[in-house]
């Protein structure tokens, strides 16, 4: 898998922006066959920034969704500014 077939779309949601805010993470839907080290890597190559976590889910719709947890230096909301989600 390449990291544009993995990542499939932000999420920018109430919780998304809170998590944003308090936690310095972000929120994606991903490839449901996309492992966690997958995500991981593809993130870090799509924005350049370094990824401390990887935790996912799978909601009732059937989708994956990624929760990123990204290093203190780059704040979540520079990163979902560049995305145009605030």
């Amino acid at each position: 898998m390449d990291q544009y077939s993995i990542i499939k779309y932000p999420l920018a949601t109430e919780k998304a922006v809170r998590l944003m805010e308090s936690e310095n993470k972000l929120i994606f839907v991903v490839d449901n066959k996309a492992r966690k080290p997958e995500i991981k890597e593809a993130i870090e190559k799509e924005f350049k920034l370094k990824v401390v976590k990887v935790n996912t889910l799978i909601d009732r719709a059937g989708h994956k969704r990624a929760y990123i947890s990204i290093s203190p230096e780059t704040p979540a909301i520079d990163v979902a500014t560049q995305l145009g989600l605030m």
